[in-house]
């Protein structure tokens, strides 16, 4: 008996890692950085520390947005993707990143005509975890 009891409660764990695990599974965020002049990007970097991804998913999702059509004076410094989750579907968000004038804000721009420039705070939190770097000013 005790051995049945065993056997089935590695089975339940096993069923609640595995779908913990599961869920986890693209959960990354997807870092270009400009090259040259030009407005072509390359691969940078991927982070999938899951702390990291939630904390930047946050910074973005939680950033005071607004609904305008923005011209930047400049190409984007970055561009960054992450998976999400709209109902029962799942998409990708894509942001196009700039590094303000001053080095000490960041501004995202949507594909949808969405702007935000981010805090200093959020700014250097951001660029640390997509790029690895400390923001400078």
């Amino acid at each position: 008996m005790k051995q049945i009891l065993l056997v089935f409660s590695v089975l339940i764990i096993l069923l609640v890692s595995s779908g913990c695990v599961n869920k986890m599974i693209g959960q990354k965020i997807t870092v270009q950085n400009r090259t040259g002049e030009e407005n072509t990007f390359e691969d940078f970097r991927e982070i999938t520390q899951r702390k990291q991804v939630t904390k930047a998913i946050d910074i973005v999702k939680n950033a005071d947005w607004e609904n305008t059509e923005i011209n930047m004076e400049r190409d984007a410094d970055y561009q960054f993707q992450f998976p999400f989750k709209n109902g029962s579907e799942d998409k990708i968000a894509s942001y196009l990143l700039w590094i303000s004038s001053n080095g000490e804000n960041l501004e995202i721009v949507t594909d949808s005509d969405r702007y935000v420039k981010l805090t200093k705070h959020d700014s250097a939190d951001l660029y640390k975890i997509l790029t690895g770097e400390k923001l400078i000013k």
